[in-house]
C-alpha cells in the first residue's frame, strides 16, 4: 500500500483490521471504499457481517466514541481523506499504466 499518499494512514490501519476480523472506524472507512479501493487494485478481506450500512455503523461509531465532540464533522471529515486517497491512487495508477512517450 502507497504509505505517501494522503489518507494512508487510515486505509491502512483499516485493511489491518478487517485482517484481524475488527470492526474498527478505519476499517468501515474502507468498507465503505470498497468498490473503488478493489477498483484501483487494494486487496482486503470482506468486513465481518453489519447489522446496517457501513455509511450509519461509522457514524454510530463516532457517535459513541468517547473522544469525538461532532461525530458529523468527524465522519465528513474521514469521508474526504477516503476520497483523497482514492483519487490519489487512482491518478497514480493511471500514471503507470501510461505507456511512455518514444
Amino acid at each position: 500500500m502507497p504509505g505517501d499518499l494522503p489518507g494512508a494512514d487510515l486505509v491502512a490501519a483499516g485493511v489491518a483490521a478487517l485482517h484481524r476480523g475488527a470492526v474498527t472506524v478505519e476499517a468501515l472507512l474502507v468498507v465503505i471504499g470498497g468498490p473503488r479501493l478493489r477498483d484501483a487494485g487494494l486487496q482486503f478481506p470482506d468486513p465481518p457481517s453489519l447489522e446496517q450500512s457501513p455509511e450509519l455503523a461509522l457514524y454510530d461509531a463516532l457517535c459513541r466514541a468517547p473522544d469525538v465532540e461532532d461525530p458529523y464533522g468527524r465522519y465528513n471529515s474521514l469521508i474526504r481523506r477516503l476520497v483523497s486517497f482514492e483519487r490519489a491512487l487512482e491518478q497514480r495508477n493511471t500514471r503507470t499504466r501510461r505507456p511512455t512517450d518514444g
